[in-house]
């Protein structure tokens, strides 16, 4: 269906008609209110795409994330749509698997189709895609893989306060054997929590072993490492895990080894993910306010009167440790083996 097919059943002008669907220029109310009505019966759609083409703004936004399965970059998606939403704006989303190629990928195709804004939620880092996105001019955010500068804000977590947080609290409880549950090891921002994690570890010095598994980013690698890791003979009595979402699996796999949570072995998640909580014990977990870093994507996409897309944003993210009923005092059990790395299987 087309502008003039509703001109003519209109008795007006393609240009009226533009200028009523366009909610532009002046139009009587009877002529707008006989446009809409006829556009709505024959069930007219303006093509945005073609209306950006030819010189029209853009009001979709892009957002690029690496593992939707993942309720934690989820969350943060929906608070950017609920937020463009509200705007006016729609929302397109790539999903990476945490794969550099397809993030590449991903951006060209986003760049292909005029977007007002594009967001990366990421934990791979293509230098490629950074140095690209750096130079164009629509509004770009990192989050965990960029640097801010002109046109471009930079959201980041202090990983190594919440880690720090966990593994004071840990100690302070009696805990001396610490194991690590992380994925995709090689990452940066993935490699930052497991640094956060040993550098807090180096502190104390007083008869701390730990020992690290690796798994996929899914309940199902954080059990597989879980069993790795009991499998290699080092008993902690505590598991720190790089987030909720392999946590889950944790719990699983203690419970099926015989052993109870927190009783002989405490569990720490990272995010606050909103199944947390009620996970079987509940969760204790460090808060990275995923509604926090949302709004701070969208307000930096998003047109705001007065706000200059010059300045330089670097957004820092504090996170929070909270406690539940996954942790306690540390058990007295067989201490096993010396402490060393043990590779989970990813599934």
């Amino acid at each position: 269906m087309t502008l003039e097919e509703i001109a003519r059943q209109a008795g007006v002008s393609p240009s009226t008609v533009s200028r009523v669907l366009n909610d532009t220029g002046r139009v009587g109310e009877r002529t707008r209110a006989r446009v809409l009505k006829i556009a709505k019966a024959l069930k007219y759609r303006p093509d945005i795409h073609a209306r950006s083409l030819a010189g029209g703004s853009s009001r979709t936004l892009g957002v690029i994330v690496s593992n939707l399965q993942n309720p934690f970059f989820l969350d943060i998606f929906r608070v950017i749509e609920a937020d463009a939403l509200q705007a006016g704006y729609a929302v397109v989303v790539a999903n990476t698997d945490y794969r550099p190629k397809q993030l590449a990928a991903a951006t060209q195709w986003m760049l292909g189709h005029r977007l007002a804004g594009l967001a990366l939620v990421v934990s791979e880092k293509e230098p490629a895609v950074i140095e690209e996105l750096a130079g164009e001019e629509l509004p770009v955010v990192f989050y965990d893989v960029g640097s801010p500068g002109p046109n471009v804000t930079n959201v980041k977590t202090d990983y190594y306060r919440g880690m720090q947080r966990v593994v004071e609290y840990l100690y302070a409880l009696g805990h001396r054997r610490m194991a690590f549950v992380d994925h995709h090891a090689d990452l940066q921002p993935l490699q930052d929590r497991r640094r956060s994690f040993l550098k807090a570890v180096a502190r104390f010095s007083d008869g701390m072993a730990s020992a690290e598994a690796h798994g996929s980013d899914s309940p199902d690698g954080g059990y597989q490492a879980t069993r790795s890791l009991l499998d290699s003979g080092f008993m902690p009595s505590a598991i720190i895990c790089v987030n909720d979402f392999m946590a889950l699996g944790v719990l699983r796999a203690l419970r099926e080894h015989g052993l109870a949570v927190p009783e002989d072995v405490s569990v720490v998640g990272y995010d606050n993910i909103s199944l947390s909580k009620y996970a079987a014990p509940a969760l204790t977990t460090v808060n990275v306010p995923r509604d926090q870093i949302g709004h701070a994507v969208s307000s930096a996409l998003l047109p705001s009167p007065g706000a200059s897309r010059d300045a330089v944003r670097d957004i820092v993210i504090h996170p929070e440790l909270i406690v539940r009923d996954s942790t306690g005092p540390a058990a007295v059990l067989s201490p096993g083996p010396p402490g060393g790395a043990a590779e989970g299987r990813s599934s």
